[in-house]
């Protein structure tokens, strides 16, 4: 079965909260681990309204901005009130250690947890089991960056009855054959594994923009992407204030979505003034890709392994 890959937007609203969305904070879930992208004010409250829970194992802060990083101290006060023992790493931009550990420490208090803010290179990677989170730069702020959760090739589809056929026993032979190895059966016969095991399949890619105006770096990060989630912030007809403020407009998006071949595209972090109202935008986003959706806040998706090629298909 595969792991788990969900998301949940936790905050979907631009700079401030209105009545109907919290500022920007995204939890990703991949199987058992939690990862949050970006830490806005309250978002801890988010996060028990909709059922996140609290066993988050990283936090990525794109950029500092306040409105993706205040609702860190609340947080952290809140771990450390259910006696959190865990390490807990907080990743956020190059020279961004002071003002994160600043808002961690506001207030003096002491966590029963370890905690510790390190910096994430745009253009860097960190390794867990099965897949990676890499950062990207974004055109928006000082060392400001996006994030893609990328897993790792997966092993071709095992043909098991052509197996049976060739009358390779079930057990070890199997997996050695699945991982590449030849065997040798009792009468000597040599069963490659091609001709049992299709093509690698791909992992799931996860790519979150963060902030930004349309460029580059994003559009190349976001190639073949299962999910991109991309900041809306304006409709078209404010693209000059977008420009201004280093943001993207939901036709923008949708534009980076259909250029990078991304299967899906979810468009949030909406200006104030369409935070009750996105349909506007996502309507702008949808006569240039079809498959988009404007977030809110509460949104939970589960994003499902790619369809694998048979074996011996193109």
């Amino acid at each position: 079965m595969a792991p788990v890959l969900r998301v949940t937007f936790l905050g979907t609203a631009s700079s401030r909260p209105t009545v109907r969305r919290n500022v920007s904070a995204l939890a990703v879930q991949r199987e058992g681990d939690l990862y949050l992208f970006d830490c806005g004010e309250g978002t801890q409250r988010q996060m028990m309204r909709f059922g996140v829970g609290f066993t988050v194992r990283e936090i990525f802060i794109t950029h500092l901005h306040a409105d993706h990083y205040l609702g860190l101290a609340g947080l952290l006060r809140t771990l450390s009130l259910q006696c959190r023992e865990q390490e807990l790493i907080v990743w956020g931009p190059a020279s961004g250690t002071e003002i994160l550990e600043s808002a961690a420490f506001v207030g003096g208090d002491r966590f029963t947890f370890p905690l510790q803010v390190r910096e994430l290179p745009v253009d860097s990677a960190i390794r867990y089991d099965g897949y990676s989170i890499h950062a990207f730069g974004t055109d928006h702020a000082a060392g400001s960056f996006g994030l893609a959760l990328i897993e790792d090739t997966r092993p071709g589809r095992f043909d098991v009855a052509r197996a049976r056929e060739l009358g390779i026993p079930e057990g070890p032979l199997f997996g050695r054959l699945h991982r590449g190895e030849s065997v040798r059966l009792a009468d000597g016969t040599e069963i490659r594994p091609e001709h049992l095991v299709g093509p690698q399949r791909s992992g799931r890619k996860l790519v979150y923009s963060s902030d930004t105006a349309p460029c580059r770096s994003v559009l190349e990060a976001a190639r073949g992407a299962d999910l991109l989630i991309h900041e809306g912030t304006f409709l078209n007809e404010e693209a000059e204030r977008a420009a201004e403020t280093r943001h993207s407009t939901a036709r923008q998006a949708a534009e980076v979505a259909l250029q990078a071949g991304a299967r899906r595209l979810v468009i949030t972090h909406f200006s104030a003034r369409h935070a009750e109202q996105p349909h506007r935008l996502e309507k702008e986003a949808r006569e240039v890709f079809s498959e988009v959706e404007a977030a809110e806040d509460g949104m939970s998706l589960e994003i499902p392994l790619p369809e694998a090629p048979e074996i011996g298909g193109t």
